[in-house]
């Protein structure tokens, strides 16, 4: 058996609230998602939790509840946005690692642990929709399935797929 998750970037905020058009965004991508779920989760950000709140409703399943996994979120965002704009527009991780290997060795790590962690608890054949944030997303997908993922805009989003304690992703479409 396996299990899913589905690692969203949140879509177009202000501060730490989704915008009128990233709420529209996030109703859109609704259709294109693959209910339904045993777990929303979110990075504790107010971003993320309101983006789920659209796409839990949109999937029917208001009666699961949204839970956090704060380990999604690096400590050292400030850090993680520095290394990117050092690495230039539209860098991925291998670019950010280039500007700042430890970061990326030792956030990849991090981060691919508590998506494994996440994994790891679904139910077999369960699906998991996760709403993170850019480069985070990326680097646990890294630390997870050993993949260069390229960056995710707002709203896009990977496919991560557990089976038999094998990991791997592809873009979500």
């Amino acid at each position: 058996m396996m299990r899913y998750v589905e690692l969203l970037r949140h879509t177009d905020n202000d501060g730490d609230r989704l915008t009128p058009r990233g709420v529209a965004d996030a109703e859109a991508i609704s259709g294109r998602l693959s209910p339904p779920y045993v777990a929303f989760v979110s990075t504790g950000a107010s971003r993320c939790t309101q983006m789920l709140e659209v796409l839990r409703s949109a999937a029917g399943q208001d009666d699961v509840p949204i839970t956090e996994a704060t380990g999604l979120r690096s400590s050292v965002e400030g850090r993680w946005r520095d290394a990117a704009k050092a690495a230039g527009k539209g860098a991925d991780v291998e670019a950010i690692r280039a500007v700042d290997p430890e970061l990326v060795e030792r956030e990849s790590w991090l981060l691919g642990l508590t998506l494994r962690q996440l994994i790891e608890g679904l139910p077999e054949g369960g699906r998991a929709l996760v709403v993170g944030h850019s480069p985070t997303n990326e680097a646990a997908v890294l630390g997870l399935t050993g993949q260069v993922i390229r960056p995710l805009g707002k709203g896009e989003g990977v496919l991560v797929t557990e089976d038999a304690e094998h990991y791997r992703s592809e873009p979500l479409t």
